[in-house]
């Protein structure tokens, strides 16, 4: 039966859909030198959604609506948020790519993964969550290999699609597997069946390792990061931006919710295997990091690395652990994508992808160097950067839940980490363009590029500095969890 509350439970949703039909009415008519301005439509569409639900779909008390398929509470809408902020400042920059920027498909590709991420951090019934996944991913493959006449474009799309139509079979099989031996698939029922022992450990664990596989894929986690690199630097800049930010968080979305209420921990069993797996992923992501001269393969790498560190939260398994999870991913969004952002605005220029390229870089154009350093400072988590803030919430997780020594490996991480993050800034600072005049080689910023990396400049400021009402957002969204 209708209710507001279902409504407004799905309000997000209906308003990208209503969006993407938007554009799929108006983008024919428009010329192809005017359908640039789709991503402008897209943008604004998608900022006007979020005004929407905010103040007309902000959840109270955690209600199941839809049969019980969706979970409308504080976790799910600030992940939302989350996702369509990062799907407009995409959109921006779309726009002046002529490959992929003047076509309105690309946008409805956005849009149809934004609906599946949305419907990710939401789901309460495992059957909606694979359905999210899927609506989520299929989108994001042909996004990648969008670029027909670029080798490298082809060759990303496929890997994404290969490896992970690949591990979504893993993870379909756990989720049959579960709603086989518990005889329901609604997360929420399945905690209470877990929880009295009904099932031998050795079944939940071999069922969670399935689970494992496909969202281990989905937040880049190793062993299952070794598709990151190649598909970061095939695919179109701003898509890998996207990748690398709102489809982790999506993927990190399900972690908690699935892990945090369905699963209890016996024995320390399952956090113990994640606090393993978070040691070798930022160990492994660091390690790799260090030799990339590629800026693209770099935040690929370093993206791995940050999985790491966002797990540490996971492993925690308290509230003040899930809290955290979920600001880590707020600063990363804007930090990462402030990072993908500028590696944009310097190809497009330059057509250059090499951090020895950005020699000279602030003096070529001071607000992109200094966009620049607040981006790679923040992701080394210096202050007063969101990313400094970010780490010590995760770390502090860590310590209150007695994993000390995963927090130590953390903290040895984040100075290896800070040295090849330093590396690109001396390039950007120290170095000079080889017999050139850099004031004779600008690197001008469209209107687009302008307005999306000076909020997200701003953004990684503003968490870093005013962090208690973004801390207080995601303590609500983890207090649902408990």
């Amino acid at each position: 039966m209708y209710t507001s509350t279902m409504f407004a439970s799905i309000l997000p949703e209906i308003s990208i859909l209503v969006l993407a039909m938007l554009i799929l009415v108006v983008e024919p008519f428009w010329k192809k030198e005017k359908r640039r301005n789709v991503g402008w439509l897209t943008a604004g569409g998608l900022v006007i959604a979020m005004i929407v639900s905010i103040a007309f779909g902000q959840p109270d008390e955690p209600t199941a609506t839809l049969g019980g398929m969706i979970r409308f509470d504080w976790l799910g809408f600030f992940f939302k948020m989350l996702f369509m902020f990062a799907g407009a400042a995409t959109a921006l920059l779309f726009m002046d790519n002529e490959k992929i920027g003047h076509r309105g498909e690309a946008y409805l590709m956005l849009l149809a993964s934004l609906l599946g991420m949305n419907l990710m951090a939401a789901s309460a019934d495992l059957i909606m969550l694979y359905l999210a996944i899927e609506t989520t991913s299929i989108p994001l493959y042909i996004l990648s290999g969008f670029l027909l006449g670029d080798d490298k474009s082809t060759e990303a799309g496929f890997k994404y699609l290969l490896f992970g139509a690949l591990t979504s079979t893993f993870m379909l099989y756990g989720f049959s597997l579960v709603f086989g031996f518990a005889g329901t698939s609604n997360i929420y029922q399945l905690a209470d069946l877990f929880k009295s022992g009904a099932l031998p450990l050795v079944t939940i664990m071999g069922t969670l390792a399935l689970i494992l596989v496909g969202l281990g894929f989905k937040v880049s986690f190793v062993p299952f990061h070794f598709w990151a690199p190649d598909v970061y630097e095939g695919a179109p800049t701003a898509v890998s931006g996207f990748l690398s930010t709102a489809s982790k968080a999506a993927g990190f979305a399900v972690l908690v919710r699935l892990f945090f209420v369905a699963f209890p921990d016996y024995g320390s069993s399952w956090t113990f295997a994640l606090a393993i797996i978070a040691a070798v992923t930022m160990t492994v992501g660091n390690l790799l990091t260090l030799p990339q001269t590629n800026i693209k393969r770099l935040l690929a790498y370093s993206s791995v690395a940050h999985a790491g560190y966002t797990l540490i939260g996971v492993v925690a398994l308290t509230q003040l652990g899930a809290a955290s999870v979920i600001f880590y991913l707020a600063a990363y969004i804007v930090t990462n994508l402030l990072a993908f952002g500028i590696a944009i605005a310097f190809s497009r220029i330059t057509g250059l992808d090499d951090i020895r390229d950005y020699a000279g870089l602030s003096r070529r154009s001071p607000m992109l160097g200094l966009m620049m350093l607040a981006a790679f400072l923040s992701l080394a988590g210096m202050p007063p950067f969101a990313g400094f803030v970010a780490k010590v919430v995760v770390f502090a997780a860590g310590v209150q839940a007695g994993y000390t020594w995963l927090v130590v490996v953390g903290i040895i991480n984040s100075v290896i980490g800070a040295y090849y993050y330093l590396n690109v800034l001396k390039y950007v600072y120290l170095y000079r363009l080889p017999n050139e005049d850099e004031e004779a080689h600008p690197i001008p910023l469209t209107r687009p590029y302008a307005i999306a990396l000076v909020v997200l400049a701003i953004g990684v400021i503003l968490i870093g500095t005013v962090f208690a009402p973004w801390f207080n957002w995601s303590d609500a969204g983890a207090m649902n969890l408990f």
